[in-house]
């Protein structure tokens, strides 16, 4: 399935011909009765990619298939692009091959399709899922290590919980991925409890 590469150089590339027929072949198996296609994605990752984000696990959620193709060795041959419908990538590093982020596109993917999860609201309220960095979360016991769980959220106050679950996701982002923020789609009330973060970040302790 490789070969050294033409006009030299070091590493084994990965050839189309193997891999233009595993597609097909699959291609063959996967058709329905009534003639069409039984995947109509084809997904290779590569660190040329788009960046693999939420919204494209959503996306792919939806599809009835998909065919994930890895690369391998040093690269592969540039014409396996052309057997393909999207380039992803995971980030900006290199691994040994496509298997491990083949891997994470599918977890963050299958978790979406219902059923997957024992809770359907899990998947909405976490990191990402809205365009914000998801809130801090508590448990058992009350206290650890002086570290107390936020009075707010033994109070059973729903309305206020919310309130407070909201504003600490925008602090979190704001802190660590302001990147985030810019790109966020926010409410009015998510704009007052921004206005009240940086009045925070203003005021002297």
């Amino acid at each position: 399935v490789d070969d050294t590469p033409y006009g030299g150089g070091s590493g084994m590339v990965m050839m189309a011909p193997p891999v233009a027929s595993a597609l097909e072949a699959l291609d063959e198996r996967r058709v329905q009765a009534d003639g069409t296609p039984g995947c109509t994605k084809r997904i290779l990752l590569t660190p040329q990619g788009q960046p693999f984000q939420q919204s494209m696990a959503e996306r792919f959620a939806l599809e009835p298939c998909l065919t994930l193709v890895c690369g391998r060795y040093e690269g592969f041959d540039d014409r396996i692009r052309d057997l393909v419908d999207e380039e992803v990538s995971l980030g900006d590093f290199v691994l040994l091959g496509g298997e491990m982020a083949a891997l994470t596109l599918v977890e963050a993917t299958a978790r979406l399709v219902p059923g997957v999860l024992g809770n359907r609201e899990s998947a909405v309220e976490e990191s990402h899922s809205t365009g914000l960095l998801e809130y801090p979360q508590f448990t058992r016991p009350a206290e650890f290590r002086g570290r107390s769980v936020p009075p707010i959220l033994l109070s059973g106050h729903h309305a206020k919980i919310e309130r407070w679950r909201r504003k600490e996701a925008l602090r979190r982002t704001m802190e660590r991925r302001p990147d985030l923020i810019e790109r966020a789609e926010l409410s009015d009330d998510d704009r007052v409890l921004v206005r009240e973060l940086q009045d925070e970040r203003k005021t002297p302790t």
